[in-house]
């Protein structure tokens, strides 16, 4: 194909074009392109498609003043026509087609600052490479891309260039090209972040092979080169041959620096020493965060840490916490309310009819149906029968109206009598006899008293939720002390409660309302493991649903495989700590996005209290570092030393005394 234009004719080549790559020698090494890329070179004459070759004229010289000779002496010069040369000159054709074209120099790192631009800061003695992010290895390629895909790439990494980078004083460029680092890559005017997910060696080439996946992207800053204005997500993709960098601590900054967003700190970013972790609060809780971790890395501890951050945030939060062991009593009770089976005071009738089943129905199968059918009919009668349910008119059986438990069993009794055959009784003595047993087991004095028949369903709400917070924003509800077989049921009326008031408060002024729910495995199992409890069900449709009226669920639990299918799914933040179970690790790797690929390989090999955040709370997936908590801060779920406690005597006889004596009152 021929150029015509302006009156040149030259033959069209692509390869010689403006923007060409210009052709790779074969047996050229990775290590050779990377060389050739950092030589800094003067950028060539620009030839356009016209064959015209841009010749920069020189800055005139300035000439000394010379005497000049006599007018008599002086020669008549003949005169030539000045003409100007114009800025592009045609090239001959004869030199034109003898010269090869013209190869685009490589883009030059550092970018000059204009002439009326302030000078750059110099940096101290005393600031080190990791705080200036100036240093060589931060600016030099350390591989180049092969080939891209949608949500990543694979990338060949110089084996040299990572030994370079290894003794880099910025921990971040000495992390750079291993397995969850952040390496960047040059798209035009921006640059384009992207984690290491695996690597293997090419032996062939002496090079290693490493498939990334794309973070996000930044814009690149004129005069330093460095990564600023992050944004989550990819515009434009990288071609095959693009340079690949190692992202510096400077760029870091920039990425997890606060995007306006309230936002908690934590801990520190791995591998960095200065960068903080922060957590978007509205993100997070907007769309409901798990914490995952198995025994012994410092689960709880790192729970009480963010609840603490959370609450010094919003000292005016509605913070409600199931506590099934009794462990964060010591860490909230100078910021919270602790309540537990001695000042919980929970009312009978709050609960409905569901919930009446599971604690007064024990049969199973057809004789469970027929048993529910007379405990609907009677528990009706016994709702209505109250001064409240005579004011506000119809009623149903799930109403939360206050009523007698002797009058309960009335209404068993009456139905009772009604019977032509008295081996039709068997059903409605089976439900007296569990009512009585209950008003009577002073366990269930917290929830089964005849203290508690009177209206305080506003009271209950206000202590459980919070409002208002008067500084101590979160209330941890103790459920170590409930008997274990109504245990799942006061789960599920506290959880019903969150999601009720949120839906009949929806004419008010909006007021979220978290709850968190510790062992929750226990509670929302998988379909294997279910027993049908209510507690499931709700915590189920709260997950789903709760983000639409101002709910926030936290879940914390060290199996989450043993949860259910999809409640995991639901939550956009994932906290995961060190976990040790294989079936854990799938479980999370099919619940984390496609971006944080690389980071779960290393969940097995975290070290206790670190972990990996990814989701909607952080800008990109991270490895964070757990700050320290005051012991006064600290939940009551530290491991005991055996050797130190097994050294010590004296006092066993009055401790076996008390643990027997509280044992036989279950107090």
């Amino acid at each position: 194909m021929n150029d015509m234009s302006k009156g040149n004719f030259r033959t069209f080549d692509p390869a010689k074009e403006d923007g060409a790559e210009p052709p790779q020698p074969r047996g050229n090494s990775l290590r050779d392109r990377i060389r050739r890329s950092e030589q800094a070179q003067q950028p060539a004459p620009a030839v356009s498609r016209s064959g015209y070759v841009h010749q920069p004229q020189a800055q005139p010289q300035p000439q000394p003043q010379v005497e000049h000779p006599p007018a008599a002496t002086q020669q008549a010069a003949p005169q030539e026509a000045a003409t100007p040369q114009p800025d592009y000159a045609p090239a001959p054709a004869q030199e034109q087609a003898e010269r090869p074209a013209p190869q685009p120099a490589p883009r030059e790192e550092a970018v000059a600052a204009p002439a009326d631009a302030a000078p750059e800061k110099q940096s101290s003695p005393e600031e080190t490479p990791e705080q200036t992010g100036d240093g060589d290895n931060a600016m030099q390629p350390i591989g180049v891309v092969l080939e891209i895909a949608g949500s990543g790439s694979q990338v060949a990494i110089d084996l040299q260039r990572l030994t370079e980078c290894a003794d880099d004083k910025d921990p971040s460029v000495a992390m750079a090209g291993q397995v969850g680092s952040q390496i960047k890559i040059r798209v035009g005017n921006s640059w384009l972040l992207a984690s290491v997910r695996n690597q293997k060696r090419d032996r062939k080439a002496g090079s290693i092979l490493a498939n990334i996946d794309f973070l996000g992207e930044g814009v690149e800053e004129k005069l330093t080169g460095r990564l600023h204005g992050f944004r989550r997500g990819v515009t434009r993709y990288p071609v095959p041959g693009a340079m690949v960098y190692p992202a510096s601590t400077a760029d870091l900054k920039q990425v997890y620096a606060s995007d306006g967003r309230s936002a908690v700190t934590i801990g520190k970013v791995y591998p960095t020493k200065d960068i903080r972790a922060g957590i978007s609060v509205d993100a997070m809780l907007g769309k409901h965060f798990a914490l995952l971790g198995s025994t012994g890395t410092g689960k709880s501890t790192s729970a009480a840490l963010i609840l603490h951050r959370i609450c010094e945030a919003a000292p005016e939060g509605h913070i409600v916490m199931i506590d099934p062991h009794g462990e964060y009593a010591s860490a909230f009770r100078q910021t919270g309310v602790i309540l537990d089976v001695s000042n919980l005071q929970m009312p009978y009738w709050i609960m409905n009819f569901e919930e009446h089943c599971e604690v007064l129905l024990t049969s199973n199968g057809n004789d469970r149906q027929i048993d529910a059918d007379i405990l609907a009919r009677c528990l009706l009668k016994a709702r209505q029968k109250s001064r409240l349910a005579e004011q506000m008119g119809k009623i149903t059986v799930d109403s939360p109206i206050p009523y007698l438990l002797s009058d309960l069993s009335n209404a068993i009794q009456d139905a009772m009598g009604k019977l032509d055959k008295a081996t039709n009784s068997a059903p409605y003595m089976r439900i007296k006899n569990k009512l009585e047993e209950l008003k009577t087991d002073p366990r269930y004095q917290f929830m089964f008293s005849g203290m508690l028949v009177a209206d305080t369903m506003a009271d209950f709400i206000s202590k459980i939720f919070r409002m208002p917070a008067g500084g101590k924003p979160i209330s941890i509800i103790d459920v170590s002390g409930v008997p274990s077989d109504i245990t799942s049921t006061v789960v599920a009326v506290l959880s019903r409660l969150v999601f009720d008031f949120a839906i009949w408060g929806r004419e008010e002024k909006t007021t979220p309302i978290l709850l968190v729910c510790e062992e929750a495995h226990r509670y929302v199992p998988s379909e294997k493991n279910a027993d049908g409890n209510s507690v499931g069900t709700i915590l189920s449709r709260i997950a789903k649903e709760g983000r639409k009226y101002g709910i926030s669920l936290g879940l914390i639990t060290q199996r989450p495989s043993d949860l259910a299918e999809g409640v995991l799914s639901q939550c956009g933040t994932i906290i995961s700590m060190r976990l040790n179970n294989d079936r854990d690790q799938d479980f999370v790797r099919a619940a984390m996005p496609e971006g944080a690929r690389g980071f779960l390989d290393a969940i097995p090999a975290l070290r206790n209290r670190e972990c990996i955040i990814c989701g909607e709370g952080v800008a990109i997936p991270i490895r964070v570092s757990f700050d320290n908590l005051e012991e006064v801060k600290r939940p009551a779920s530290e491991d005991p030393s055996f050797v130190e406690m097994w050294s010590q005597s004296g006092g066993e006889e009055d401790i076996v005394q008390r643990t027997v004596q509280r044992w036989r009152s279950q107090g």
